[in-house]
């Protein structure tokens, strides 16, 4: 055991030298003229500044949880914890300063060409997916050999990556959705001036904001799952297989992080003309050495090949959501252009036809993961062994999300495109500039709404795998829906998803506000912002988007972590078992319908823009960038954090489970007695 430890420690170094060296590759780019500098540091610096004020927020968290977990659980459990949130808090952070100077750098390639700024940009976001898997193996590494093999306590490091993912996703989306919402509302709508407009005040909190959300927030959200899906199996392969069950899905994670690395070699080899389908050639290059080294290794290991066919049901599925979301969210299919068609007609039928995709594109998914549920639930035995069957599908979301470290990169790709194309329009680069970081960003937006279906899709395996270990924990053999108890916690967790993004969306809705008066006010009060002889104040923009996300995301994070512990202990292990099977179904759903929509809208607008049903200016455009402004907070904020939410509460269930068997029931004792 301790040489796999160790090579999987090693493994994940590698991925970190490799990260290392794709960043020193982009430092060594052209940055391009002054003014391509001024702005890139503009956006770097907002970032960094909106990231140590959230920190110094999650400081507070993390103390308080620390010594609650020492006092509550154990010291064991409270360490890894503390581990797990600040190897989360790094992989968000490396990964954004690299995306902030990857975006200048692909700006100025596309000066040259379209295939050295797909490269580029494509190598900031592997930055990204490289770190993200390489902390990750090597924080569990770490953590089994010092706790001697024993997987109980990783569930703390699985704790601390979710709770900081959280916290990072719903601040970071709040953020770029209330600069995002004020600069098109103002700026598009209101004054008529193009995206990116350098008069905008907004333009630069918006640009800041595809970094704190989409490259820092993603980064820890994909943390957070690919941590969580190891540890649920590594926890349930020793209940099972003892150390041959433990060893399976470490040596699995090693396999894909260096497939990973092939598949974003092949990516930045391969021919940019076409972006998707380079980044396609990668990301399939990276699954089928996976299928390939599994197939292997379930030999070896196991002597069987059921592990190899649980693992490349997740993988295969993983991948087939992918498609799917494409399918609703890409301007090449029917979807997104009917709602640009239904744009013609106003706002009203935009968001109609806009919710309707949404909801949906909810069928087929869920067709997918109930077929990777129970495809890699049977074929490990789970008719003869639950535990095992279990152990088989917490082995396909491992498989899913084995070449994390390539779909990481994939989706962090499309905000370094978006930054691209917003610095070549504040800096005056000629159209031609435009037309390619354009193009690369119409793939981004492709790009990263798949990554927000496969996100969704190994939250909802991770959640069930997370589940098992926790239903194992309180020794729940099944929930009996006729039993109030269960039917309440059901109720309870298939309203809480509901909650929570109705408070996410609200804190958006205030946040967009402010920054909309901002905006109004500065076009009202500053002097030549509209011919270009005034500067408008971009710190003040910033300013009013970090303030509103960090006073934003405290509710919603605290909710989701003392909820299950209450109902637990108020209610009992089942009532809380009911509360997270309500949870994971809603959530997923909810999850999968916002992304969509969002993603949905968002294409449709820039459908309209490239040409369709009146381009630009058309009522068809406003009708569109309004469906947009809709679907930012769905697919940006709300809908990703969904992911994040159930298997978060899953494993607080988890890590609290001694305390809840020993003190739960308090309110039903109560009324008993």
């Amino acid at each position: 055991m301790e040489t796999v430890f160790l090579v999987t420690g090693v493994v994940g170094v590698f991925s970190i030298f490799w990260a290392l060296l794709l960043a020193l590759h982009i430092r060594k780019q052209d940055s391009g003229s002054e003014r391509m500098k001024e702005i890139s540091e503009y956006i770097h610096r907002g970032a960094l500044a909106f990231l140590k004020s959230e920190y110094k927020y999650l400081s507070l968290f993390i103390t308080a949880v620390f010594f609650i977990l020492i006092f509550a659980v154990d010291l064991r459990s409270a360490f890894a914890f503390l581990v797990g949130a600040v190897f989360s808090i790094l992989a968000g952070f490396l990964g954004m300063v690299v995306a902030t100077k990857a975006n200048v750098r692909t700006a100025e390639a596309a000066r040259h060409s379209q295939n050295k700024a797909l490269r580029i940009a494509f190598s900031g976001g592997a930055v990204m997916g490289l770190c993200v898997v390489g902390l990750g193996v090597i924080g569990i590494g770490f953590l089994l050999t010092i706790f001697s093999e024993d997987a109980i306590p990783l569930t703390g490091f699985a704790l601390g990556a979710s709770s900081i993912a959280l916290f990072a996703r719903v601040g970071g989306g709040i953020f770029t959705k209330a600069a995002d919402v004020g600069a098109d509302l103002v700026g598009k709508v209101e004054a008529h001036i193009p995206e990116d407009d350098p008069r905008n005040p907004a333009v630069i909190a918006d640009n800041v904001g595809d970094n704190v959300g989409d490259v820092a927030g993603m980064g820890a959200d994909l943390f957070e799952s690919y941590v969580g899906s190891i540890i649920s199996s590594v926890t349930l392969g020793y209940l099972v297989l003892e150390q041959y069950g433990a060893v399976f899905p470490l040596v699995l994670s090693s396999i894909g992080i260096l497939a990973s690395i092939i598949g974003i070699i092949i990516a930045t080899k391969a021919n940019g003309e076409n972006p998707q389908k380079a980044l396609n050639t990668g990301t399939y290059t990276a699954g089928l050495l996976v299928m390939v080294g599994t197939f292997i290794l379930s030999k070896v290991v196991l002597d069987s090949y059921n592990a190899f066919f649980a693992v490349t049901a997740g993988l295969i599925i993983g991948i087939l959501i992918g498609r799917i979301t494409e399918v609703y969210t890409s301007a090449d299919f029917r979807s997104v252009k009917t709602i640009a068609l239904d744009s013609v007609t106003g706002s009203a039928t935009n968001i109609i036809s806009g919710l309707g995709v949404g909801m949906f594109s909810t069928m087929v998914p869920t067709v997918l993961i109930v077929l990777g549920v129970l495809l890699s639930y049977f074929v490990m035995g789970g008719n003869e062994n639950a535990t095992m069957g279990l152990y088989g599908i917490s082995l396909a979301a491992v498989g899913m999300l084995s070449t994390t470290g390539i779909t990481v990169a994939v989706d962090a790709y499309g905000p370094i495109a978006d930054n691209a194309g917003g610095i070549a329009q504040m800096a005056d680069l000629p159209p031609e500039v435009r037309e390619i970081t354009d193009k690369l960003d119409s793939v981004g937006n492709t790009t990263a709404a798949m990554g927000k279906g496969f996100a969704i899709g190994s939250a909802a395996l991770t959640a069930l795998s997370l589940f098992a270990s926790y239903a194992e924990s309180v020794e729940l053999s099944s929930i009996n829906l006729l039993n109030p108890l269960s039917l309440v916690g059901l109720f309870i967790g298939g309203m809480l998803p509901f909650l929570f993004a109705a408070l996410t969306m609200n804190s958006v809705g205030k946040a967009a506000n402010e920054m909309v008066m901002e905006v109004r006010r500065q076009f009202r009060e500053i002097d030549g912002i509209m011919d270009g002889s005034g500067k408008p104040d971009y710190d003040r923009c910033v300013a009013i988007s970090t303030k509103a996300a960090l006073r934003e995301m405290i509710l919603p994070g605290i909710l989701a972590v003392v909820i299950p512990v209450g109902v637990g202990l108020l209610l009992g292990a089942e009532t809380l078992g009911g509360l997270i099977a309500g949870a994971v179904v809603t959530g997923v759903l909810l999850a999968i319908m916002m992304s969509n929509a969002g993603g949905a809208w968002d294409n449709a607008k820039k459908y309209i823009e490239s040409g369709e049903h009146g381009g630009k200016g058309s009522e068809a455009h406003t009708a569109g960038i309004v469906g947009d402004t809709v679907g930012d907070p769905f697919k940006d904020t709300s809908g990703p954090s969904m992911n994040i939410l159930i298997k978060l509460m899953s494993i607080v269930a988890l890590v609290f489970a001694p305390v809840i068997v020993e003190y739960g029931g308090i309110l039903l004792k109560l009324i008993v007695s």
